[in-house]
């Protein structure tokens, strides 16, 4: 029998009561528990990175679907990439339940979809090449399960992010990393412990995939899209330090090549 973790009664009651400082103190404590529980996670999350990556290696695609906070963290991951490591916009997408509309303001009975998510990712002319994980801390969103059961039976590569064990979820997808981080502050508000798990669980994935596709030099976002002062400026930095220039050399080849990683290709080896 399936048991949800994630609307178990919380350990604290009369939260109502409390001072700010007990607030803050329990919510601090049990997020403490949060990156623990991702340690555990480490070998699965490992099996999808490297699964994700060899299908991005020959120019396959990541896609996230999500309902709700986790359709949020995916599109929150997903837009990330493009201005850190400088690939492009459908390279990782992030997709919910309910589209665009649904980031903003929750759109009713979108995740109670049973057929939407194929239809969102057919959009996209998604194939055998492509990657997709399902994010939903329940384990049970209708919209991701039958995301990850279309995405099977039409061969393409799945992995799962949940907050519970053994779920329908799970079942369907074929790499299932599952971390438990046990009853919510507040009850059944996955957007706390379970939500910080996912973007940590997220975060490793995209950046350990773009790392291992070359989009980082040493430690240095060296295909960050120069989009503000900001940036210029510590793209400029990178290129005094890493090609030996003066800051007038490097902001002239950086104005002249576009990237740090092209500037730094161009100079002599």
């Amino acid at each position: 029998m399936f048991h949800r973790t994630t609307e178990q009664e919380s350990m604290y009651d009369g939260l109502e009561k409390k001072s700010t400082h007990e607030l803050l103190t329990d919510i601090n404590r049990e997020d403490q528990k949060v990156a623990l529980a991702v340690k555990e996670c480490l070998p699965r999350i490992e099996e999808v990175v490297d699964a994700v990556y060899a299908r991005m290696a020959e120019g396959g695609r990541l896609f996230y679907i999500g309902a709700g906070t986790s359709g949020r963290l995916g599109i929150l991951d997903a837009s990330e990439c493009p201005p850190t490591y400088g690939v492009p916009f459908d390279w990782v997408v992030g997709l919910i339940a309910g589209g665009d509309a649904a980031i903003r303001k929750a759109v009713e009975n979108a995740e109670d979809s049973t057929h939407m998510a194929w239809e969102d990712l057919s959009a996209y002319a998604i194939n055998e090449g492509d990657y997709v994980i399902g994010i939903a801390a329940s384990g049970t969103t209708p919209y991701v399960i039958a995301g990850l059961k279309a995405c099977r039976a039409h061969h393409i590569g799945t992995a799962c992010i949940t907050c519970n064990t053994g779920s329908p979820l799970a079942a369907q997808a074929d790499i299932a990393i599952e971390c438990v981080v046990g009853p919510e502050y507040v009850t059944g508000s996955t957007r706390m412990k379970s939500g910080t798990a996912q973007k940590l669980i997220l975060n490793m994935i995209s950046t350990a995939v773009m790392i291992k596709l070359g989009r980082v030099k040493g430690n240095r976002m060296v295909n960050m899209q120069l989009t503000n002062a900001k940036l210029r400026q510590r793209g400029i930095d990178m290129l005094c330090q890493m090609g030996n220039l003066t800051p007038k050399e490097a902001e002239v080849l950086l104005e002249t090549k576009g990237s740090v990683k092209a500037a730094l290709d161009s100079l002599p080896r």
